[in-house]
């Protein structure tokens, strides 16, 4: 299918990262581009005609293994190919068609020449090391596809019996502001009338409006049962050319529900990546604060199962890293470009991706050198106006001022060495409990190159001996609210009598712990999860207990988000008698594992004395 290069240029004009090449450089990218239609039945043809090449996806559906990683479920904006030719590695490239659709294909040669620019080669580089962590964010653009029927569908069918007329169908209709109508015989479905059909069989022909609705309906219409997925529906809209499709009950076969092309349309605006995606096209703070309380409402609306509170957190943390792009963006247009090369940090939850509805902000500034008096100025204001601007976005401000507007973490590089030689020399619990959370970062802006100078002069400091064991007793100073006789004990002074506060006595822990095995070997990334997948074999941690510990950090992660998604709440306040009995026995059997857990470490890194 041939293209012309203009109409390839409009589109990566809105593609990330391509949106950021220029003159030359864009159109030789787009006349070495091919458009395909990539469907079934032409698949395999059109993948070995562009082998090596990259792919950027325009329209469709697409699970694609391209890598040693995971299968990806991959849509519009999404790229895959470039694996192998970052790796000068052949990867059997694996797709499996969910819904055909537009791709482009470029060549090797006009790809590694966008590499050439920085911001383009730090973009497929960032998605190619994160791909176990990105993959939570790319099943977050299908997540409302995937959603039962039964969830999606928001009032009863609108129906009448076939025995009725035309005039009769009609009054339905409007007195009930739908553009369909369901025929029923029997209460079961028979077929159905759409605003077309009055159009066209009825006002059209001068039709007789008392004769029976079954004169202008189309008998046997396409259907679809109730736990089949809004995916399943719109593929078959797609393939009958139909923008309404009644939902039936499974056993029945009774209407339950009716989904239209404007449903789709509408369950589509509900996308986070939709949201997120306007986020970022957000020219002033008030645009941006208007769409960032979008966000509560999106997770309370579409957050439903365990999958779905898995991403919800690094669905958090990155629309909060693109607010405070935008953020610095804005107060650079007022206030001129940096004067020298900063990284801004963030820590804690936002470094780790693992944000909930009451996180607070923790960011700093890391400079490349020590500011003079004027340079300081510049970025106190901006530190003050971007953490002030996520408060108005509903970030919270940090309680304990661990926060870039604090002139204490505002630091050339020098000092944030330095100050980790003190961490290191003088591990006391008291400065545990301050540094701990410095332990945890990430660079959201600003030149990432600076970050890792830091973060790599620190991994040498960070594994020293007497530091991990230090850290190691503190990790088993706090307790799991578990009795000598393994019953649960609870928070004191709350309202709920049974509630415990799985942040602090559980999800706090394991980060703790497996922050403390990453250190020990070196590794740098800060989210918990990830730093399961990359710890080496012979860590002290086995590839068991580090799968354990993984499946039990999301079995707390996914109470936490459910409690404070259906209470309305933002704390980790989870009641025991909410739970089921299986949960509890999960949930039990959990903080035993933690147990466990802190006592291995404390036996390997600071030889059994706690």
């Amino acid at each position: 299918m041939s293209t012309t290069p203009q109409q390839v240029i409009d589109f990566l004009k809105t593609s990330a990262p391509f949106d950021q090449l220029k003159g030359e450089m864009l159109d030789e990218l787009a006349q070495k581009a091919r458009l395909i239609y990539l469907a079934k039945e032409n698949q395999q043809a059109l993948l070995n005609e562009n082998t090596g090449r990259l792919f950027l996806i325009q329209s469709g559906q697409f699970s694609v293994k391209d890598s040693d990683g995971p299968q990806r479920h991959l849509s519009e904006g999404d790229y895959f190919g470039f694996h192998a030719l970052i790796d000068g590695v052949t990867y059997p490239l694996e797709v499996e068609i969910d819904s055909p659709g537009l791709v482009y294909s470029f060549s090797e040669a006009a790809f590694k020449k966008s590499l050439e620019m920085p911001e383009i080669a730090n973009f497929f580089q960032s998605t190619k090391s994160e791909a176990l962590q990105n993959q939570a964010v790319q099943d977050s653009n299908s997540m409302w596809l995937y959603k039962a029927l039964s969830e999606v569908i928001e009032r009863p069918p609108v129906r009448i019996d076939v025995s009725l007329s035309v005039q009769q169908a009609a009054e339905m209709m409007s007195a009930s502001n739908v553009s369909s109508l369901l025929i029923t015989e029997h209460d079961k479905l028979t077929g159905i009338v759409t605003d077309r059909d009055l159009r066209n069989r009825v006002v059209a022909t001068g039709l007789d409006v008392s004769l029976p609705v079954k004169s202008i309906m189309t008998e046997k219409p396409a259907m679809i049962i109730q736990n089949r997925t809004m995916f399943d529906a719109m593929a078959l809209m797609t393939e009958r050319n139909i923008h309404h499709l009644p939902v039936v009950d499974r056993t029945t076969r009774q209407p339950v529900g009716m989904v239209t092309a404007s449903d789709v349309i509408r369950h589509q605006k509900g996308n986070v990546l939709f949201v997120i995606g306007e986020l970022s096209k957000a020219e002033n703070l008030y645009e941006l604060t208007r769409l960032s309380w979008q966000m509560p409402h999106y997770f309370a609306t579409h957050a439903k199962r365990p999958g779905d509170f898995d991403i919800a957190g690094k669905v958090l943390a990155q629309a909060t890293d693109i607010m405070t792009r935008k953020l610095i963006s804005y107060y650079q247009q007022q206030n001129g470009p940096a004067p020298l090369d900063y990284a801004w940090i963030v820590y804690g939850s936002q470094a780790r991706e693992d944000q909930t509805m009451g996180s607070d902000q923790d960011n700093g500034l890391l400079l490349e050198r020590e500011p003079d008096e004027q340079e300081a100025a510049y970025f106190a204001q901006m530190a003050e106006y971007v953490c002030n601007g996520l408060g108005k976005c509903g970030i919270k401000l940090c309680p304990g001022n661990i926060m870039a507007s604090n002139a204490d973490l505002r630091l050339s590089l020098d000092a944030a060495i330095n100050e980790a030689k003190s961490w290191v020399n003088q591990p006391t619990n008291k400065a545990i409990m301050y540094f701990n959370i410095f332990l945890d970062a990430r660079a959201a802006a600003g030149d990432v190159d600076l970050f890792r100078k830091m973060q790599m002069a620190r991994v040498p400091l960070l594994k020293q001996p007497m530091f991990l064991a230090a850290l190691a007793r503190q990790a088993n100073d706090a307790s799991v609210p578990l009795s000598m006789f393994k019953k649960f004990t609870y928070e004191k002074g709350h309202s709920v009598k049974d509630a415990i506060d799985l942040k602090v006595r559980a999800i706090a822990i394991i980060n703790n712990l497996v922050r403390l095995y990453a250190l020990a070997n070196g590794l740098t990334m800060p989210s918990t999860l990830g730093r399961l997948a990359a710890l080496p074999a012979g860590a002290g941690l086995s590839s068991r207990d580090a799968d354990n510990l993984r499946d039990i950090w999301l079995f707390l992660n996914r109470l936490r988000w459910r409690h404070q998604l259906h209470n309305k709440v933002t704390n980790n306040l989870v009641s025991v008698s909410d739970l089921s009995s299986i949960e509890k026995h999960q949930l039990k059997a959990a903080f035993q594992a933690i147990e466990r857990a802190q006592q291995a470490a404390v036996m390997k890194f600071s030889g059994g004395m706690s």
